[in-house]
């Protein structure tokens, strides 16, 4: 009964989800691979795709060539930084070879910034910005007892392309959300 009154009444909230749009309402845009500002070849990518992803499954606008545009959504990789986490293994009995006072990385965090802005293609003017960050955590490669001096690189390329893929479909997700929300 109170969920009637509550639907009769005519209250602000609406039920289900709010229509979205782009900035001064424009229906078509366009979205150039991004600028990478970083020392990690080939990222670019990830995050452009991602973008162009989300605008396509929402169908808010329409993705065109620049020279069809309204809009241009432009998006700047600020930096990528990996951490280390580190245990020290010093008498540790599953690496008695190593020596005194060592400290192994056992993860590393991968933090990314990115910045999106919104740019009107018929003068220019920027009428959207934002930035983003996100991260993730995965597990170095491991040193083992015969090779000491040795871990597997292709492990670690690979799992920072991964976890930096991640991390931009995580962003490119909320930048969308963040451009299309009607105030």
């Amino acid at each position: 009964m109170f969920l009637l009154v509550a639907l009769l009444s005519g209250c602000a909230y609406r039920v289900g989800m709010s229509s979205r749009s782009l900035p001064g309402g424009y229906k078509y845009l366009s979205i150039p691979v991004f600028k990478n500002k970083t020392q990690e070849v080939g990222v670019e990518v990830g995050f452009t795709n991602s973008l162009i992803q989300e605008f396509e499954r929402s169908q808010v606008g329409k993705v065109t060539s620049e020279n069809l545009s309204d809009v241009k959504i432009v998006g700047v990789i600020e930096s990528v930084q990996y951490l280390p986490g580190g245990k020290a293994v010093s008498g540790d009995t599953n690496a008695p070879y190593l020596p005194t006072g060592t400290v192994l990385a056992t993860d590393y965090r991968v933090l990314v910034t990115a910045s999106v802005q919104i740019v009107r293609q018929a003068d220019n003017t920027q009428i959207w910005a934002g930035t983003f960050s996100g991260e993730r955590t995965y597990v170095s490669p491991r040193v083992s007892i015969a090779g000491v001096n040795s871990v597997n690189p292709l492990y670690n390329l690979s799992a920072r392309r991964q976890n930096i893929e991640s991390v931009a479909n995580d962003m490119m997700a909320e930048a969308h959300d963040r451009i299309t929300e009607n105030f």
